[in-house]
């Protein structure tokens, strides 16, 4: 079993490291694969030192280091952790169907996003733009109202919490939609955020927003166990120990911390923190000890070939990263309803 597991996570790796190398080189202007490779590898230390100068092209090490980098780091940060709160979700509620999209914490986002581009758009607070700031807080101020909403005599109600979700959701909509009828020089901007992009990742968006989803996703990590232990249910996962309304509390905190962040620079990705962590239990199991990573970087490279795609499919045209994803996680999202309706019903 541990040797399939490391086979797992190695499988993975491989594919993100060339995933990364494809996307380096793929875009409206295409590199080699070989000079993509000798300008990556040209950065390790020692390694530079045995490659002469003249064979790594500067405008190459510019498109490369200076434009894709940011935004390939960044597809996968984003993708790390909407699946890594997407498995959170579905684990504290056990249903396939929970994901930060779903329960409207992208919602959330997308209103305070559009707040923050009509209003304070040139405004800038720890190298974060007041966009990005107010997307934060729209999702965390969001998972907030719909957690009180399905709480019913101190327990959390499946159903409440996901129809509770829809109904915000379609609210927040219609208000951005209302806000854009006194706005429309705007409405390209605001309508291009809530589709979701990476157009405009830069190294300092990267920098600051990592630290943030990585430490809350470590300390997610601790909680595992007692995640496999709530899969047999509330009263036994009492009678063994864990206190699972306070587990509940506190992982609706930090799964809706890692998905604020990562939708507050990257707008409205739907379905990566659905299908991803589904599929992953697929082949990996439902021990989220080894779920959690493992879906994890499924949603970075999920993520980052969906990115790939949307940059490149129509060049020099480029597609809102979320309709990629959306094209592929709405039917999945109806497979996902058929196969469990009577468990929602």
């Amino acid at each position: 079993m541990r040797t399939r597991t490391i086979k797992y996570f190695i499988i993975l790796f491989l594919i993100l490291v060339a995933l990364i190398i494809l996307s380096s080189a793929v875009g409206s202007a295409n590199l080699s694969i070989k000079s993509t490779l000798k300008t990556l590898v040209s950065i390790i230390p020692g390694v530079k030192n045995l490659m002469p100068i003249s064979e790594i092209n500067p405008q190459d090490f510019k498109v490369i280091f200076d434009i894709r980098m940011p935004r390939i780091f960044m597809a996968i940060i984003a993708g790390i952790a909407l699946s890594g709160s997407g498995v959170i979700f579905q684990g504290i509620f056990r249903n396939p169907m929970a994901d930060p999209y779903i329960i409207g914490v992208s919602a959330g986002a997308a209103f305070g996003a559009t707040i923050g581009l009509l209003f304070t758009s040139n405004i800038k607070l720890i190298n974060l733009s007041m966009t990005n700031i107010f997307a934060f807080i729209g999702a965390i101020g969001t998972t907030f109202i719909i957690y009180n909403i399905s709480k019913i005599k101190g327990k959390i109600s499946i159903l409440t919490l996901l129809l509770s979700g829809v109904a915000l959701s379609s609210l927040l909509t219609s208000i951005i939609s209302f806000l854009m009828i006194f706005r429309t020089h705007d409405l390209a901007r605001v309508y291009f955020w809530i589709m979701g992009s990476f157009t405009n990742s830069s190294w300092t968006n990267f920098l600051t927003i990592t630290p943030i989803i990585i430490i809350t996703m470590i300390i997610s990590a601790f909680f595992m166990r007692d995640l496999n232990v709530m899969s047999l249910g509330d009263e036994r996962a009492n009678q063994l120990g864990v206190q699972t309304e306070k587990l509940k509390q506190i992982l609706l905190i930090l799964a809706s911390i890692i998905a604020a962040a990562a939708v507050s620079v990257s707008g409205i990705i739907g379905f990566v923190g659905l299908i991803t962590p589904h599929i992953m239990r697929m082949i990996v199991g439902p021990d989220h000890k080894i779920l959690y990573p493992a879906a994890a970087i499924s949603g970075g490279i999920v993520l980052l070939l969906s990115d790939t795609l949307a940059r490149t499919i129509l060049s020099p045209r480029e597609i809102p990263v979320g309709i990629i994803t959306s094209i592929i996680g709405v039917p999945f999202f109806i497979y996902l309803l058929v196969k469990s309706k009577k468990q929602v019903f």
